[in-house]
C-alpha cells in the first residue's frame, strides 16, 4: 500500500499522478504559496515536519522553499521554528498599491464613521469568500478579529451577498456549490436556492442586508462600489449590534449615507 510520504514523494518529484492544470503551471511557484499559506494566527511559527504537514508537502520540499524564502527575508528561522516576517506584507501591498481604489475610498469611508459612529469595512471577492481590504473600526463589535486580509464567507456576509449579486447566475451557482453551507448561527440561510432568491434580490435592489447570520448581535447593510463599466469590484459595509440599532433601524438610518458615500466612491473610480 502506498504510503503518504511515498504519494508526497511522487508529487515531489512530478510523478503520474501530479496535478497538471495547464503547461503554464509551475508546480515549484505553486508549492512555495502553500508553504506561505501555511502559517496564520493558529500557526504563527512550525518546525519543518509541521509546515510539510500543513503544506501537504514532503520534508525534503518544504526544507527547500523554506530554506529559499529564508534567504529571501520572507521566513525567519529561530532554533528549529520557521515564522514569517514582515516582508511578506510586501506582497500584499503591491496588490493595494496597484489598485486607485484604495486611497480613494479611504477619506470618504472615514467621513462616513465620523457621521454615523459604527464601523465601516470594505472587501473584494476571491472565489466562495470576502477579503478585507480596508477596515475603518469604531468599537469591537465582534468576537472574529478583523484585519486586512481576513476572510469571512461570502454567503452569509451583507458584502458577500452584494459581490454575489454582480456575477452572473452561473458563476453565483458555482460560488454557492462550492462555499462551506454550515450555520454561523441559527438565523444563517444555507439552502443554496434561496440564498440564489436572495442574491438576486440584492442584484435588483442594488443593497444588502444581513441580520445576524454570521455572528449573533450583529446587523451589516452594504453597497457596491463599481467601475466606469458598472462592474462591481468591492463592497462597502457598515456593522453594527442589533441591541443599539435593530436591522430596520440601520437601514432607515445609515443606508442613505452608505450609499451616497460608495456612490462618491464609483464616481472617482470612473473619472480615472
Amino acid at each position: 500500500m502506498e504510503t503518504g510520504e511515498g504519494r508526497a514523494a511522487e508529487l515531489e518529484e512530478g510523478g503520474e499522478g501530479d496535478p497538471r492544470p495547464g503547461d503554464g503551471y509551475v508546480q515549484s511557484f505553486a508549492r512555495g504559496l502553500a508553504v506561505i499559506r501555511a502559517f496564520n494566527a493558529d500557526r504563527p511559527s512550525m518546525t519543518l515536519s509541521e509546515v510539510a504537514d500543513a503544506a501537504g508537502l514532503t520534508r525534503a520540499g518544504a526544507r527547500r522553499i523554506l530554506l529559499t524564502l529564508v534567504q529571501l527575508g520572507y521566513v525567519a528561522l529561530d532554533g528549529r521554528q520557521f515564522r514569517l516576517t514582515a516582508r511578506i506584507l510586501d506582497l500584499g501591498f503591491a496588490y493595494l498599491s496597484s489598485m486607485p481604489f484604495w486611497n480613494l475610498a479611504e477619506p470618504i469611508m472615514e467621513e462616513l464613521v465620523n457621521e454615523v459612529h459604527e464601523s465601516c469595512s470594505a472587501s473584494v471577492l476571491d472565489n466562495a469568500d470576502i477579503v478585507y481590504v480596508l477596515r475603518i473600526p469604531t468599537s469591537k463589535i465582534m468576537t472574529i478579529s478583523l484585519g486586512l486580509g481576513s476572510r469571512l464567507p461570502a454567503f452569509c456576509t451583507s458584502m458577500g451577498r452584494v459581490l454575489l449579486a454582480g456575477l452572473t447566475d452561473a458563476e453565483i451557482d458555482a460560488v454557492l456549490r462550492k462555499s462551506d453551507l454550515r450555520p454561523r448561527t441559527d438565523r444563517t440561510v444555507t439552502d443554496r436556492a434561496e440564498l440564489k432568491k436572495l442574491i438576486c434580490e440584492v442584484r435588483e435592489k442594488g443593497w444588502a442586508m444581513v441580520n445576524q447570520e454570521l455572528e449573533e448581535g450583529l446587523v451589516s447593510i452594504s453597497a457596491p462600489i463599481r467601475d466606469r463599466n458598472g462592474r462591481i469590484i468591492a463592497a462597502m459595509n457598515i456593522s453594527g449590534q442589533a441591541n443599539r440599532t435593530p436591522a430596520a433601524q440601520m437601514v432607515k438610518k445609515f443606508l442613505p449615507p452608505l450609499r451616497a458615500a460608495a456612490d462618491r466612491i464609483s464616481g472617482l473610480l470612473q473619472r480615472r
